[in-house]
């Protein structure tokens, strides 16, 4: 068994997704050392990489060496003396060495990219199957918008990781390295000068960087932010019509992007001024490199050509040593978009199968309440359901029936298990429903719930989403059930028609006899109609109960509902107040019981110039 408090507990959903960089160094490292990991599961590709990393970086490093020697070869050529066969073949070996550089590299972006997406692919398989896996609860506590977040612009930090981190690593380590050995071997002096800029732009670009890695966390939370209008707009976008609230919602989305554009500007400023002072500081090492080489050249104590490998070695450093800080912050970026992204992946799931459950397995299909009791996360302990006990058997209906608020739907989502029991238990064929798989229960428990939610397909697949291989006479079937059919065939493509997006092309009743139907696809032992026909006029839930009257002889039938004419029928009645049972019995007993039942019954019952009159007759 496992209890919702555990994974409330063990991880807050505002904390994993809260877009700062307060990420705990062990938490940090941890999540780069697993990404590092998860990399090398593809070893031929990343050994690739990292081979042709070192031979693209030891042909560039050829080239100064091989341009200077050629400078050389042409000023002795222009002096009268010199080998043009030579200066031809170094100007070949330039051209090799240049085409070789060219290839390496691109194998080493191409496989280090490939490392990238294979493992972008593998976390988002991940984090999906996470989310479908979390709790209800941990649901009503996450706005999908920061999911979205999370499976985008975090893992896009993670993907990245191999290429701009790893790799770069390796290359910049080898490239700066071996320059600064082979500068400082051939000249102290000019090498000195030359590398005098190296860490100024090293300090510059790691600031830099790692400012923008701060600047951008904040700018993710503004883009969050702005996705969530969007979606919140696109959602509710007939209501914004129906209210004429455009200018509102501009004004709002108008805000948040200005808000997102301003922390824009300052990242551009930030970046522009270390740019321009890394520029500046390149350029006044060349100009020292070029005066006192210039005065060695002169005196005799170096060639032209050794003056120029100085200066090829410092143009090809510029750009590297200007990436280590693309470097840092590609680590940084990595240990914080990591953690979150490993958090969410971690996420215990608080509704989950304990080790070894067994099938449930339906026999006489009975399903017993006993003292069932159910608090949500944040409610002070206020528990929603309390106390409930009853017992159904096969063939049976019972209603339920409660005021808003009083626990219908809740004690409804603990019996497929959306949310654990706080106390008691719910058995299904003497089976704790918390000890068996939760696959099974599912399918032998079947919520119609008020609010259909469709997916963009036809209306054939909506139907038999839940067993995409059924032939097409049975969704016809419990089309028919649903009093869908004839509304089906009336349309242009019949049963291949699309719905519009959360079917906003169906009406409110037409959305929920197309959720009844697809609801039966799944023959469940047990059927929860969660006041699934509020939508529906009361003519045609009349004839979906009299065809759902023989499908629902031989399993337990459950349904809320607000309005009495729904559930007079049953077998058994509950009247749910402040989450207890404190009515139960047919029609007939409650009324003749007299309580609340009876007053609820009136009220709906009694013409409304009866109920126009009482309230005139009011003091």
């Amino acid at each position: 068994m496992t209890d919702t408090s555990t994974e409330l507990q063990a991880n807050d959903p505002q904390r994993i997704f809260r877009r700062t960089s307060s990420v705990g160094r062990d938490q940090g490292l941890g999540a780069i050392a697993r990404i590092t990991r998860m990399a090398f599961r593809y070893p031929v590709r990343v050994t690739l990489a990292l081979v042709a990393t070192v031979a693209a970086v030891l042909t560039q490093l050829s080239i100064p060496v091989i341009l200077g020697r050629a400078v050389d070869q042409t000023q002795a050529i222009a002096e009268g003396g010199g080998d043009r066969d030579a200066l031809v073949a170094s100007a070949l070996i330039l051209l090799a060495a240049s085409v070789a550089r060219g290839l390496f590299t691109l194998v080493q972006n191409y496989t280090a990219e490939s490392v990238g997406h294979s493992l972008a692919r593998d976390l988002r398989k991940d984090i999906y199957d996470r989310i479908q896996r979390l709790s209800f609860s941990f649901h009503d506590r996450t706005h999908s918008g920061d999911l979205i977040t999370v499976g985008m612009l975090d893992l896009e930090g993670v993907r990245m990781y191999f290429s701009t981190a790893l790799v770069r690593t390796v290359l910049l380590t080898l490239l700066i390295g071996i320059g600064a050995w082979l500068l400082l071997s051939t000249d102290l002096v000019l090498g000195l000068l030359a590398l005098s800029f190296v860490p100024f732009a090293a300090w510059r670009s790691s600031v830099m960087q790692l400012t923008l890695r701060k600047t951008w966390l904040v700018l993710q939370e503004r883009l969050a932010i702005l996705s969530r209008v969007m979606e919140e707009n696109l959602a509710g976008i007939r209501v914004v019509r129906a209210f004429s609230a455009a200018d509102h919602e501009m004004a709002k989305f108008d805000r948040a992007s200005t808000e997102a554009l301003r922390l824009s500007h300052s990242r551009i400023n930030v970046r522009v001024r270390a740019t321009s002072a890394m520029t500046m500081a390149f350029f006044g090492a060349m100009a020292l490199v070029l005066l006192v080489g210039g005065r060695q050249v002169a005196a005799g104590e170096i060639t032209v050509g050794t003056l120029a490998t100085f200066l090829t070695f410092m143009t090809i450093l510029q750009m590297p040593v200007r990436q280590l800080g693309l470097m840092v912050n590609a680590y940084a970026r990595a240990s914080t978009t990591g953690a979150r992204l490993f958090a969410l992946i971690d996420m215990p799931v608080a509704i989950d199968d304990a080790p070894g459950a067994p099938e449930l397995q339906i026999t006489d299909g009975t399903l017993r309440l006993e003292d069932v009791s159910f608090a949500y996360d944040g409610s002070g302990g206020q528990a929603a359901v309390s106390g409930v006990s009853f017992e159904a058997r096969r063939g049976e209906t019972i209603g339920v029936v409660g005021a808003p608020g009083s626990g219908k739907t809740t004690l409804m989502h603990l019996i497929p298990r959306f949310y654990d029991v706080t106390a008691g238990r719910i058995t299904i064929d003497g089976q704790d429903i918390r000890d068996v798989r939760l696959s099974s229960v599912r399918q032998a428990v079947a919520v119609v719930q008020q609010d259909s939610f469709l997916f963009t397909t036809t209306i054939e697949n909506n139907i038999a989403y839940g067993d995409p291989f059924t032939e097409g006479r049975r969704i016809r079937g419990v089309s028919d059930s649903a009093q869908l059919h004839d509304y089906v065939l009336g349309l242009p493509k019949q049963y291949g028609t699309i719905v519009g997006e959360r079917g906003v092309s169906l009406s409110g009743g037409q959305r929920q006899r197309l959720s009844i139907a697809r609801t039966l696809m799944m023959e469940p032992a047990i059927l929860i109609f969660d006041d699934s026909t509020a939508a529906i006029d009361a003519g045609t839930e009349s004839r979906i109960r009299a065809a759902l009257r023989e499908y629902a002889a031989d399993r337990i039938t459950l349904i809320v509902a607000h309005r009495l004419a729904s559930l007079m029928h049953a077998d058994r009645i509950l009247f749910l107040e402040d989450g207890s049972v404190v009515e139960q019995g047919t029609h007939e007993e409650l009324l003749a019981l007299g309580g609340r039942y009876k007053a609820l019954h009136d009220l709906q019952m009694r013409p409304e110039g009866d109920v126009l009159d009482e309230k005139e007759a009011t003091p």
